[in-house]
């Protein structure tokens, strides 16, 4: 009997304790494909804080360009995210969007130089023109 008391009291207290809140939709919501369009422009913003750019910066913000692309502030990008988050099994599906949609931009932006007739020959003059140099150095 004891065992079965605390059994019952485990089993009520394992479930008055899962979250099954699901907010109210707000007025202001952000659609589900701009969203998704949103996510993947800052996950890309996030990957290139660390990058250098052409003048050597590193460690830039682009989190708020990405916000007024959108034309959103962070307020409404924050409600609408945590609407979504309440509606768990549409966030993981569009977080399996967001993650399709890098791959193609990934598959998009490789560079292959097999592919790229370009880059073998830039190297290749580039190649040329230090070999010419050496000539002309070493017969000064």
């Amino acid at each position: 009997m004891k065992k079965s008391v605390t059994l019952l009291l485990a089993v009520i207290i394992l479930f008055s304790c899962t979250s099954r809140t699901i907010y109210k939709k707000p007025k202001d919501l952000i659609d589900r494909d701009k969203m998704i369009s949103i996510w993947v422009d800052l996950f890309i913003a996030k990957g290139a804080k660390n990058v250098k750019t052409k003048d050597l910066r590193k460690n830039i913000n682009y989190v708020p360009l990405v916000l007024k692309k959108y034309q959103i502030d962070s307020v409404r990008f924050s409600d609408s995210n945590i609407y979504y988050v309440s509606r768990i099994d549409e966030y993981q599906e569009m977080f399996e969007e967001v993650q399709n949609r890098l791959k193609k931009l990934q598959k998009a932006n490789e560079l292959k130089p097999e592919k790229n007739p370009v880059l073998p020959a830039v190297k290749l003059d580039s190649i040329k023109r230090k070999k010419q140099r050496l000539l002309e150095n070493t017969m000064k």
